[in-house]
Order: structure tokens, then sequence, then C-alpha cells
């Protein structure tokens, strides 16, 4: 099958397994080239391990580490006739790397959020792997089938306070325009926690503690977004907010319980804005991070999830000092939120508009992050050539 992106709205129905294969390889060949980390972790299980941070959650304790690697997500395989997701793939890449340099590397395709998930996780970590050092969360996911009571939870992109309106870049246009969020409703807002509050992950550690499946000294993160003011409406102000809000303070009870079982840790992570595919659905966000990306990118201080998720690794969860803020989060936002480059921003914001938009953002840069999500535009990589769409996870059956 010759393989072409295709595009609606903020997602592309379309994936490579060559191109993500790629930039697999290319996120591997960045961590190799850092060097070890040491004290790193050895039995690391990644929920939510396909793409974006949960990704590179997984390549850089297995090349950096030499970690085993167990992965969990849900993602769709190819066929002869359709493209598998772009996770899947990326999966895969992963594993025929990692076993190939001798490493531990499996995974499970499905509903992360039941029970039923944590109980073969558990059970292949007991038969296959031994007790898990690092526990890294980072799923992702619109929905969530709550385990107990068979309540369909969806979360939304909405305020707390009201309208808000503000400017939007229209990725599939090329253009701004202004976009309004609506207010929220209280169920909405409890429905958004459920989804992507802490409850899950707390269920995670929960499970691998009944099951004396965690290491000593083990440590478990989980990941979060704050940014600048002008986002405050929309993310950390609207419901996604209230949701993290929730996770830090699942955080903190995690902590106290694995501090004193495991001698252990437990920590929120405020990581830097990236193009994900969790934030392309963003309103606001795509032009916020076009203008940072612009402004990062002068000043040589761009990071990829790679290049941020290495930087956690060796210089705060296993390096010497953790950096806390005033509410016990690392904060590997902190090349973003420097006031220079804030100020900088926020002078492009106000003056941004459809005719100087190629001067004052990285447009052309936000869509080849975009694209390279699901394995197009990376070199070395023939995509006038006839491709396996049915490359798949040596661990899961076809």
């Amino acid at each position: 099958m010759i393989v072409k992106p295709k595009t609606r709205g903020f997602i592309c129905i379309t994936s490579h397994p060559d191109g993500c294969a790629a930039h697999v390889q290319e996120q591997i060949d960045y961590v190799k080239s850092k060097g070890p980390v040491e004290g790193g972790p050895k039995n690391v299980l990644v929920i939510g391990s396909s793409t974006g941070y949960g990704l590179a959650s997984r390549i850089v304790p297995a090349f950096s580490s030499g970690a085993n690697t167990l992965g969990l997500f849900f993602e769709k395989p190819g066929t002869e006739k359709r493209t598998g997701t772009a996770g899947w793939y990326n999966s895969a890449a992963f594993e025929k790397a990692a076993t190939e340099a001798g490493l531990y590397a499996k995974s499970l395709n499905g509903d992360a959020f039941s029970h039923d998930m944590k109980a073969k996780a558990v059970e292949m970590i007991k038969n296959e792997m031994g007790p898990i050092d690092l526990v890294v969360y980072s799923l992702a996911s619109p929905r969530r089938i709550n385990p107990d009571t068979g309540e369909d939870h969806r979360s939304v992109l909405k305020t707390t306070g009201g309208e808000y309106t503000n400017k939007n870049l229209n990725t599939d246009k090329g253009e701004i325009e202004e976009v309004t969020i609506g207010a929220a409703t209280q169920e909405e807002i409890d429905n958004t926690i459920k989804v992507m509050g802490g409850e899950d992950w707390e269920l995670w550690m929960t499970a691998l503690d009944e099951a004396g499946v965690l290491a000593e000294g083990v440590k478990s993160v989980s990941y979060s977004y704050i940014g600048p003011e002008l986002t405050w409406p929309i993310y950390t102000e609207g419901t996604i907010g209230m949701a993290k809000k929730d996770l830090e303070v699942v955080c903190e009870r995690l902590n106290d319980k694995l501090v004193t079982k495991y001698n252990g840790s437990a920590y929120v992570s405020v990581n830097k804005a990236l193009v994900t595919q969790a934030s392309s659905a963003i309103p606001v966000v795509p032009l916020y991070i076009s203008i940072l990306y612009k402004e990062m990118k002068a000043q040589g201080l761009h990071e990829g999830c790679i290049e941020q998720i290495q930087r956690l690794f060796a210089d705060r969860l296993y390096g010497a000092d953790l950096q806390l803020d005033d509410s016990k989060r690392i904060r590997i936002d902190d090349l973003e939120m420097r006031a220079d480059i804030q100020a900088a921003v926020a002078k492009s914001w106000d003056a941004i508009s459809n005719e100087n938009l190629a001067d004052l953002a990285d447009f052309d840069g936000y869509k080849e992050e975009f694209l390279k999500l699901f394995g197009f535009g990376l070199d070395g990589v023939d995509y006038d050539a006839d491709t396996d769409p049915t490359f798949s996870p040596a661990s899961i059956p076809s």
C-alpha cells in the first residue's frame, strides 16, 4: 500500500508504518547520544505509552538505562486495506528496536481504565518482569467507562467561568479566527475529572501495590500542563485544569503511601506545550504553540517530547535536584515559562494577524510536527513506495 497523509480537523486519519518507525528511531538515536542515566529505572510500566510524552517515557528508560518496559495503550492495528493508528506502529517499532537491543519490551492493547487490563498487566509483571520501580501514567482519552458502575464518562474542553473568546488558529485553513468557548455545567466538570483526573492513576497504583509488584524505592509520575495566562481560561482554569488539580490531590496521597511503604515517591511533572494529538484538539493552544515555537527556536531553547523526557529522567527524577515548585511539582516547562520567552510570545500574540502569521509564528513547524506524529515528513522514508500496513508489535497476537 502507498500511504499519503489525509487530515480531518485535528487528526490525521492515515499513518505511515515506515515513517512512524523512522520517528521512533530518531528519538532512540537522540537518547543514545545523551549517554546513560545513572541510577535510572530497570522495570518500567508506562500507562499510555504509544504517542507523545508516553512514548518518550518508554524510549528514554529503555535506551538510557537498559530498562525492561511494559506499555499499555488503546490503538487500532492496520489491515491490508487500511492503515492502523500511529500509536500502533510506534509501539511496533519500539518493540522491534528494544528487542534487537536485548531488552524486554512487551505491550498490552485495550482499555487501560478496566480492571481486566490491570489484572493482565499484573500477571505479566509477576511472570516476566519482576517488581516495577517506575510507573508512568500518561493516559490521554476523551472518555472513560467506570470499571465498577459501567457509567460512560466523557470529557469536555470548556471553561468553568463563563464564555471565553480569543484568537485561534484554524489549522485546516492556516488562518487566524476568533473562537468562543462555552462554560461547562457541573456535570461536565465532574465527568472531565473522572476521565482526566487522578482516580485511575490511584486505581493502578492500588492494584500494583495489592499484587505485590512494586519495588522498594518505586517512583511514579504523571504529566500535566499549566502554561501562560492567555491559555488559562481553556486549560488551567477550564475543565481540563480542574482534572489536573484533582491529579495533584491524588499525587499527594500516592506520595504519602509510597514514601511510607516503599521509601518511594510520586510526582506530577508539568511539561512544555508541544504538538501532540491531544493538544491539537484544544482551541487557542495551536496558535500559542506556533508562536512559542518561533520564539524558542530563535533562542535555541526548543525541545520536543523526547528532549523533555530525557531531561526529566536525567536531571530531575534520577538527577541531583528535582527542583520542585511550591506545589511540589516538577517543572520541565521552565524554559517555556522563562520571563523573556513569555514576554515575546505575549507581544506577538497581541500583534498577530493573517497578514503577519508567517513572521510571528512557526506554523510551518507546527504542521511539520503534526504530520510527524503520524509518520509523515521523515528523512529517509520513500513515501512513494509500498509499505506494509499490517506491521504489528511482536508481543500482541494478530
